[in-house]
Order: structure tokens, then sequence, then C-alpha cells
């Protein structure tokens, strides 16, 4: 399976087209979701861009990036995407209670895409192997990208949905934080593939790849969130609830597997607490 056929599965999951989110009569809120898309998808490829230079960063220091990032995540989820949708949907509602629900309801689909995206998605993690149908036809190469294209679709879908409304005070500090995390993320991918034996450019094009992703799921974030009113909270619930389930799923059991708990812990509490600083003060 190529990267363009397994583009086709992610747009397919989601039951939406991509030209139909393209031709949306919202073109601002598109435009808007687009750019933070590839603003995720430069700071990938700038976060890829040493391991030209470098073959190996220390496994402790690596595990504490990804805890930074996988903190930002968790805030970003709080603070940009649950928080704001369980508001949004109270006051569509009427009740906070009814509000939350729908928040809760969208959660709950995020997880499901992510599971099936787990157990379908041709992928392979460095230490716990080969997963997905159909991995054994799948380049070495492309199961390394697949396995953070399931980071960085959920993450693009988030920056989607917080421009869908066009509220800049929930798209624009999302963002940032995203693109943000993806720096350090851009430079684990990269320096593992490089580690694994691939030469500088082609870990830096396949770690530059996996940001593909993410005006992808902004594009597919804004379908999923417009149509009707309830759609925003759902939306933002759906993203909020993929990323939670990244970061636990993934993210925080690969910074934990080397024994460097404690720094990946304070990189974890130090991106916390940097995109609660963003929020605030973007927001």
């Amino acid at each position: 399976m190529g990267l363009g056929a397994s583009l086709l599965v992610i747009v397919v999951l989601t039951g939406l087209s991509i030209a139909q989110v393209l031709t949306a009569p919202a073109g601002a809120v598109v435009r808007y979701a687009l750019l933070g898309g590839m603003a995720g998808l430069a700071a990938t490829a700038i976060g890829s861009m040493p391991a030209l230079v470098l073959r190996h960063v220390p496994q402790k220091v690596e595990d504490g990036m990804l805890g930074m990032a996988a903190g930002m995540m968790l805030a970003a989820s709080a603070f940009s995407l649950l928080l704001p949708g369980i508001e949004a949907g109270g006051k569509i509602t009427g009740s906070k209670a009814i509000g939350a629900g729908l928040v809760v309801i969208g959660m709950a689909i995020g997880v499901l895409l992510m599971l099936g995206m787990d157990e379908f998605m041709p992928h392979e993690h460095e230490n716990t192997g080969v997963f997905g149908a159909g991995h054994e036809r799948t380049s070495r190469l492309w199961l390394f990208v697949f396995a953070i294209a399931l980071h960085n679709l959920p993450e693009g879908m988030a920056i989607g949905v917080g421009f869908s409304q066009g509220d800049m005070s929930v798209g624009v500090p999302l963002t940032v934080a995203i693109a943000l995390q993806d720096l350090p993320e851009g430079l684990a991918v990269a320096i593992a593939l490089r580690s694994a034996g691939f030469t500088a450019w082609r870990a830096v094009f396949a770690g530059t790849a996996t940001g593909i992703l993410e005006p992808i799921g902004a594009l597919l974030g804004v379908g999923l969130s417009t149509g009707f009113a309830a759609a925003y909270p759902i939306g933002l619930g759906l993203a909020g609830g993929a990323m939670l389930f990244v970061v636990s799923h993934e993210v925080i059991p690969e910074t934990h597997r080397n024994g460097h708990q404690t720094p990946a812990t304070i990189g974890l509490m130090g991106g916390f607490a940097l995109m609660m600083v963003l929020d605030v003060v973007l927001g």
C-alpha cells in the first residue's frame, strides 16, 4: 500500500471527501484551517531537519522531548478542545449537562476512529512491532511514517475544528501549540529513522511526510464540525478524544519504555504548562 492509497483510506474512514470540504461555502474558515494544518506540516519539516547532521540523540533527551509533546497535547485537549466544547454545547442546548454529553459523544467517536485506524492501518512501532492489515506488503519506511501519521491526523483535525466557527481565540493558540510540539516530534521521528539505517535525506523526507496528514486532518475537522449546530461541540470532543487516545495509547508508553520516566514526566509537565500559558495569552 502506498502513501496515496493510505490517505484515501483515511478520508473514507471519516465519511468525508476533501473536495466537499474545499468547496464548502465558509471559504475563509477552510482557508484558516488549511493554513493551520500547513503550519503543522512546516513545523514537522523544520523539526526533522537536524537529522541531516545528527545520527543519534540520547534516548533520555528523546524521551523528554516526546514527553513535552505529550504534555502540550494533553493541555491542548483540555483547554482548547474539551472545555470550549462544553461551553459551546451548553450555549447551543441551554444545558451544561447536555453540552457536556455532546462532547462525551464526540470523544467516544474520536476514540473509536483511532482504534479503527490502529487496527487496520499498517504501521510499525520501534519497540512493539508491526500492526495493521496488509503490513507485510508495506515497506518498512512507510510503516514508520504511518505510525506517526496516527499522531498527526487527530492534531490536524483539532486545528480544523478549532477554526471551524471562525473563532481565532480557539484556533490560533491550538495551532501554535500543535506546531510547537511538532518540532520535537519531527526530530524524534527523523532520528529514529536514521538510527534504523535510513540515509539522512530519506529520514528527513519521511519525517516531513508524516506532517502531510495535518492539513488533510484540518480539512476533515472543518467538515466534521459544520452542517448543524451540535456538530461543533461534538467535533471538539472528537478531536480531543482522539488526541487523548494518542497520548495515552502511544506517546506516554513510548517515553516510559526505556527507563527514563522522570525526564519524560518533567517534559510532560513543562509542555502542559507551556500550552496552558499559550492558551491564556493567545486566547
